[in-house]
């Protein structure tokens, strides 16, 4: 794990010193262990190390023979299986990183193909003058890019990109609409002018500072459904996930998890106290005091079931108050996903317990239809089902100055894509969510948030063999008498039935609408004056959806108007962070 960054210059002289010095500086978070660079002709690369794997040998840029130069932030898992199919190759060292290289020089733009694991490279191929970058097929690991008068400049952040003083920071009005109705920005865009994302899958070839090539690899199967029966199907699921969670476990630094308590991370909780022989240590957030249901109870049921050593952190109304600025401004690429709060604050307490590696759960939802919306759609409309998405954040609220049904363009392009194939009805929506929800909300959110405090996060259900098994399975090994992630929860039952995987559990949430309820006026006032907030919205009407934040819709809506406000004042307006929402709201 770590950041990386390069530039390619349009005209061919060699790339600026400071530009790099700019990006290695706004990528140290994601590796303090060491810094990596590389210039030749008219590119540029750096790599921020944090060191997990091949402490010693793996120090970046890595080249091979004919000169070509590597750099990449992830984890590749198949190196003993690439090793084993590629005989003629031979690996000088141990370092997963040079798979790619020698896959570039047997497949070229193709590279990327075969690899199983979560990455962002970038390779430079000073004979052949060009540069390629390459994205993990599920979006675990980001990469941005922009094209600029002066050439192409590439980083894992955004924030990094915008460091180089290449572009002015200018928001894009309709990537924000977007993230007040959804909650994140769908497609290749973000927040910021001229910053683009690498998409998932996608391998980028440049050439003289400009795009010249673009390819892509899915992460779901494209063949139809695979028919099972139940036993077989929680056989293979169990063959599958040890296998994951395996791979997912490799590193030579200590290692965790999160335990929410739901069925994915129990699931990974017990397939890692399979695979360990030390306890596992587990971490769970809670809050007390609120009415939202606590799941440390729950989990820690759960962890001694298995031997683990929990670690519950407490997530209070002070840390709302005083760590949302900072969140705010560790999520450059924004999501006003509230579960950005807890897990913020179990990244500082894994690394606080020397962990620099943590599993978690994420993607199970997606694999095997876990959401309500799934399920929803699943009926026929006169039993309720209805089109996912169908409705934004601040629909009917009257808040919006110019209300637009525009935000849905990118879910429609996705949900376009997914009709295209043979896949059930189910499958278009699980495929959709993988192709925007996942990869620019979810996995954001726990790549910033873990980064920020220099932990990996790997997630053992976005796995290519675990997609192959899961995404095939016929929709009634999905979802069965209401309940999604049916087979999942079958596995759980033979495996860990202390999970209680078919009781009826309440959906994780955290309190914001809550803590924003008891000092509305005062916080929403506040909102109301920022004239990030008075461009598009009612001042008023801003206000007024404060002081009800105690229902749910305003609620979530004036949450997700306070994090855009935060978030605006550090990326846009660049003022520097103070610890108190008030006090920096003021400034």
């Amino acid at each position: 794990m770590c950041g990386i960054a390069g530039t390619m210059t349009a005209d061919g002289t060699p790339p600026s010193p400071e530009i790099l010095a700019a990006l290695v500086k706004a990528l140290r978070h994601r590796g303090p262990d060491g810094h990596g660079q590389y210039v030749k002709d008219d590119t540029g690369l750096i790599q921020t190390r944090l060191a997990i794997i091949d402490l010693v040998t793996g120090d970046q840029p890595l080249f091979d023979a004919d000169g070509a130069a590597l750099v990449a932030n992830g984890e590749i898992y198949n190196y003993i299986e690439l090793r084993a199919a590629m005989p003629e190759v031979a690996f000088r060292t141990q370092s997963d990183c040079e798979v790619p290289l020698h896959l570039y020089r047997q497949r070229g733009a193709e590279f990327a193909r075969t690899l199983r694991g979560m990455y962002a490279i970038a390779i430079h191929d000073p004979v052949a003058g060009r540069l390629l970058l390459a994205r993990d097929p599920f979006g675990i690991k980001p990469i941005y890019y922009a094209e600029t008068p002066q050439g192409f400049v590439f980083a894992s952040e955004p924030k990094a990109i915008l460091a180089t003083g290449l572009l002015e920071r200018k928001l894009v009005a309709a990537a924000r609409d977007e993230l007040m109705q959804l909650h994140y920005v769908t497609r290749e865009a973000t927040a910021y002018q001229g910053i683009r994302r690498v998409l998932p899958g996608e391998t980028l070839v440049i050439a003289r500072g400009r795009i010249v090539e673009r390819r892509r690899i899915s992460a779901l199967p494209s063949s139809g459904i695979v028919a099972r029966n139940d036993d077989d199907a929680i056989a293979e699921l169990d063959r599958v996930l040890e296998d994951s969670v395996r791979v997912h476990q490799r590193s030579d630094v200590p290692y965790g998890m999160f335990l929410s308590g739901g069925i994915d991370s129990s699931a990974i909780l017990a397939m890692m106290a399979r695979c360990n022989d030390k306890p596992v240590k587990a971490f769970t957030a809670g809050f007390s005091g609120t009415k939202v249901a606590d799941e440390r109870l729950h989990a820690r049921k759960v962890a001694a079931a298995f031997g683990a050593e929990h670690i519950e952190v407490e997530f209070g109304e002070s840390d709302f108050w005083s760590l949302l600025p900072a969140i705010a401004a560790v999520l450059d690429d924004p999501t006003t996903d509230y579960a950005t709060l807890p897990t913020f604050k179990l990244a500082a307490a894994a690394r606080q317990a020397g962990l620099k590696v943590i599993l978690s759960g994420e993607g199970g939802d997606e694999l095997f239809a876990g959401y309500g919306r799934y399920r929803r759609l699943m009926r026929p409309w006169w039993l309720g089902g209805r089109q996912v998405h169908a409705h934004g954040t601040f629909d009917g609220l009257g808040v919006l100055r110019e209300p637009s049904s525009a935000w849905r363009r990118g879910l429609e392009e996705a949900e376009a894509t997914a009709q295209q194939s043979g896949w059930t009805r189910l499958q278009k929506a699980q495929a959709a969510d993988c192709r925007n929800w996942l990869p620019n909300d979810l996995l954001i959110k726990l790549d910033r948030c873990l980064m920020a405090q220099g932990v990996e996060g790997r997630t053992p259900f976005l796995d290519p063999e675990m997609a192959r098994f899961a995404f095939a399975l016929p929709d009634g090994l999905k979802i069965r008498d209401g309940m999604g992630k049916w087979i999942l929860r079958q596995w759980l039952q033979r495996h860990a039935p202390v999970a209680e995987p078919f009781a009826k559990k309440r959906g994780f949430t955290v309190p914001v609408a809550e803590w924003i309820a008891r000092r509305g006026d005062a916080v929403g006032t506040l909102v109301a004056r920022q004239e990030c907030v008075r461009e598009f919205c009612h001042a008023d009407c801003v206000a007024d959806l404060f002081k009800s934040s105690q229902e749910k819709r305003a609620g979530f809506a004036a949450w997700s108007l306070l994090f855009y406000a935060l978030w605006h004042k550090h990326h846009i307006e660049q003022t520097p962070i103070m610890p108190d929402v008030f006090v920096y709201l003021s400034m």
